[in-house]
């Protein structure tokens, strides 16, 4: 190093300057932790002022796990049955399986379609509920993903990443507009009560971002959250002087740096919140008779997915900014994972999410929800047109639906198509980074300006360019 360089160091010589330089530096260090501890706390605490005019303020995601087919659902193909037995035509290209063999033949379809509403869109008799609100949903017909196995796909429907250790699009989206309750998470997953998913619960998770943007992960069954009652014998005003002792003595020792700590003492302070305010948001007990029928509550099998859309009505109507509903959980064919026949699996989750689906768009629509409230419906990939074990289809990422709702998404439109056998989008193909670009729209937030710093990057959730679709919006 050259002695004149700006960074050449020598040692101090006098008490002086050594006091000169360690206040500056002391000074910087406190200066950073005060900076960071800034940040930690803004993270997800407070309402932020979205990138530009948003046209919807919270997102309820109908995450149907498993992968539903394209084929039995909203995208018709009157060629697959004229096909039905016969090897792929070589006029269609290749495309790659985790399980069926290169010489399956193609798999005719036993659903029929009808046009519905005014947009006369195609749907399914698996369908009838979610028919009657089509001219609600802009289904895109020519999604596509990167992967075809349950795992990494679900972690990029998720996160825009093929791995674990990356945020979710609920995370980012806490990140972006902060949270509008102070009386319940702001961020929710509402978990299969049949177990969890290959993806486990990372797929839901902050990542690097703070841990304050971490999820909620709701109970499975009729009691989401235990211990909300409050304690009998005891004044309000004790036990808030009590929660207050907690923080300050947690807060006395914190290291601003820490987030994992800063996290756990807001999640004190919201249980303390929930336990005033959250029972009667999750007591469904207060409900109409009409309203628990309209879900299907009460009776099977709509009754534990019913529930569950409509508490994510109840928790998006008080300021819940994120609210994730899985159908579908454990093994295989507990999923939309129709590997060993088509017919029962998707009449069976049909069954089950069909009038919940449908009684949500319709509570949320009457109620003057859907117009602020974001709906997405999908999973991580559709099912091949070629048959698996006889009956079933496999994994297939070339082209799938998905269909969003609300938030100013226009209804009755069908956007994109894929070929005669859905195999491949060919029209309009949009990828999931894609799906993401739309929703930060949606909500006021430009991908380019949503962004973290982490390890030297600028991270973002599309990671490379995605594309608002603008046919829907």
């Amino acid at each position: 190093m050259f002695p004149d360089s700006p960074l050449h160091s020598r040692p101090t010589r006098t008490r002086r300057e050594f006091v000169r330089d360690a206040f500056c530096g002391f000074g910087g260090l406190a200066v950073s932790s005060l900076l960071r501890e800034e940040e930690v706390r803004a993270a997800g605490a407070t309402t932020k002022q979205p990138h530009f005019k948003p046209r919807a303020k919270s997102v309820i995601f109908l995450f149907m796990a498993g992968g539903p087919s394209h084929l039995e659902t909203f995208d018709p193909k009157p060629l697959l049955n004229k096909l039905d037995g016969q090897p792929r035509p070589a006029a269609f290209g290749e495309a790659k399986y985790q399980f069926i063999n290169r010489d399956a033949k193609i798999l005719g379809t036993q659903r029929k379609f009808k046009q519905y509403g005014d947009s006369g869109t195609w749907i399914s008799d698996l369908f009838p509920h979610t028919a009657r609100c089509v001219d609600d949903l802009a289904v895109i017909r020519s999604c596509h993903g990167d992967m075809v196995v349950h795992s990494a796909a679900q972690y990029e429907l998720f996160s825009g990443r093929l791995t674990p250790g990356f945020p979710s699009m609920g995370s980012w989206i806490l990140y972006g507009l902060g949270a509008e309750t102070q009386s319940l998470p702001a961020y929710v997953v509402l978990p299969d009560p049949k177990g969890a998913l290959e993806a486990g619960q990372p797929m839901y998770m902050h990542g690097f971002l703070p841990a304050a943007l971490q999820p909620t992960m709701f109970r499975p069954g009729d009691r989401p959250v235990l211990n909300l009652d409050l304690p009998k014998n005891v004044a309000a005003g004790t036990r808030r002087r009590t929660g207050q002792l907690i923080r300050d003595l947690n807060t006395a020792t914190l290291d601003p740096a820490d987030e994992e700590f800063h996290a756990r003492i807001n999640a004190y302070d919201l249980a303390f919140k929930m336990q005033s305010e959250a029972p009667e948001v999750l007591d469904l007990s207060q409900e109409t008779h009409e309203t628990l029928e309209l879900y299907g509550v009460g009776k099977e099998p709509t009754h534990d997915y019913g529930r569950r859309c409509l508490l994510a009505r109840k928790l998006v109507e008080q300021g819940v900014r994120f609210v994730c509903v899985v159908a579908g959980g454990g093994p295989g064919n507990m999923q939309w994972d129709a590997h060993g026949d088509i017919e029962e699996n998707h009449l069976r989750k049909a069954a089950e999410t069909d009038q919940p689906v449908a009684a949500l768009l319709t509570d949320l629509k009457r109620r003057g929800l859907l117009d602020d409230t974001l709906v997405l419906w999908g999973g991580e990939f559709g099912r091949s047109p070629e048959a698996e074990s006889g009956k079933g289809r496999d994994h297939h990422n070339l082209g799938f639906s998905m269909w969003l709702a609300g938030g100013g998404v226009r209804g009755g439109h069908v956007v994109g198509a894929t070929d005669d056998i859905g195999l491949r989008a060919v029209d309009k193909p949009y990828h999931f980074r894609d799906i993401h670009t739309t929703i930060l729209h949606q909500l006021g937030l430009d991908q380019h300006r949503l962004t973290y710093p982490h390890l030297g990057r600028n991270e973002r959730l599309t990671f490379v360019e995605g594309k608002v679709i603008r046919e829907i919006v």
